[in-house]
């Protein structure tokens, strides 16, 4: 089982991510090096809150983070509009 976290929106100019990258996590929580395009400390903190319940089929509904489906949406920490930064949205996928 995977989580693939891809890049699928960035608000203002992120320095790390663009759109399409991927960070990937085996078996719930293992950084998959090899598959993954980039790590940014900001998208971690945002991702960590949720990827074990993720992983472990609690649907993103319950944590509210989506409207329905399978899939989740978070967002970086980054508050682009008063950083000049980006501020990155990402969908999580369950594989």
């Amino acid at each position: 089982m995977k989580l693939i976290i891809e890049v699928i929106e960035i608000k203002g100019t992120c320095p790390v991510y663009k759109i399409g990258d991927r960070i990937v996590l085996d078996e719930g929580y293992k950084v998959n090096l090899k598959e993954t395009d980039n790590i940014c400390m900001h998208s971690l903190a945002s991702i960590l809150p949720y990827y074990n319940a993720l992983a472990k089929g609690v649907e993103p509904k319950e944590l509210g983070l989506a409207q329905e489906g399978e899939d989740a949406y978070i967002q970086c920490l980054d508050p682009q509009e008063h950083t000049d930064g980006g501020t990155v949205i990402f969908k999580i996928i369950k594989k």
